[in-house]
């Protein structure tokens, strides 16, 4: 696979950005105490990964760091779609959850893929700290779903299987 490397990390850094406006609008809607915090959390890292990317981008097109992450979220963004549907259909915790552990898999899918196309070391442990993140938010954003309706939490898992 044959890639820019500087359009892959704007591109990654679009993403994390629409990501953290998709996680922002989210926790705005969602009732739920520990759901809104979770999601706010995530917000928050989501932003730290846009950071890593701005930081490594040589391109001289992009305003401030600060300036870009308070921009109106982009239209038409996975994302921004992805929330576009979920707004018209009700929108929901259980609804936001499920749609943020599939866009947090197909990211840390993506990546992955870059990753291990980058020959540079630095920037290619920056794509992979950045898909492990992703994992973890993944995992985060399971067991919350897992909270919100009512199934066995892991950790509660080896008492149930016990009894």
């Amino acid at each position: 696979m044959s890639i820019n490397l500087q359009e892959a990390i704007k591109n990654s850094l679009y993403t994390e950005k629409s990501a953290m406006d998709f996680y922002l609008l989210a926790a705005q809607r969602i009732a739920d105490p520990e759901a809104r915090r979770i999601f706010e959390l995530l917000a928050r890292e989501e932003r730290q990964h846009a950071g890593s990317f701005y930081d490594m981008y040589t391109g001289n097109d992009l305003p401030d760091f600060d300036i870009f992450m308070a921009a109106i979220p982009e239209q038409g963004s996975g994302w921004s779609a992805a929330l576009g549907t979920l707004l018209d259909s009700g929108f929901t915790a259980q609804q936001a959850l499920e749609l943020a552990m599939e866009k947090e898999q197909q990211l840390e899918s993506v990546l992955r893929t870059i990753a291990a196309s980058i020959a540079i070391p630095e920037v290619r442990a920056v794509f992979e700290r950045n898909a492990d993140e992703t994992r973890n938010h993944y995992l985060m954003i399971e067991s919350e779903y897992a909270r919100l309706m009512g199934m066995v939490h892991e950790t509660d898992l080896d008492t149930y299987v016990r009894e």
